[in-house]
């Protein structure tokens, strides 16, 4: 199964420099930023293996994903 990336670094290229500076700066930025990681690698991790999981648990997944990038996302351009 092709597995998409969803890095931060990936998703926003443009802001590798600034993610960085956040990282090191910010603690809440850098919170978000590892759990954000730790969701996508477990994503990845699920589609990968083919392992057994509902729909459900991966859509929930999945969402609390995308709502860490919109925050950290925000954090980047402010």
């Amino acid at each position: 199964m092709q597995v998409d990336h969803h890095d931060l670094a990936h998703e926003f290229p443009e802001f590798k420099e600034r993610i960085h500076q956040l990282k090191t700066e910010d603690a809440h930025f850098h919170k978000q930023f590892e759990r954000y990681d730790e969701l996508t690698k477990e994503i990845e991790v699920l589609e990968k293996q083919d392992e057994p999981v509902t729909d459900e648990h991966m859509e929930e997944l999945k969402k609390q994903r995308l709502a860490l990038k919109d925050e950290l996302y925000a954090m980047l351009k402010g």
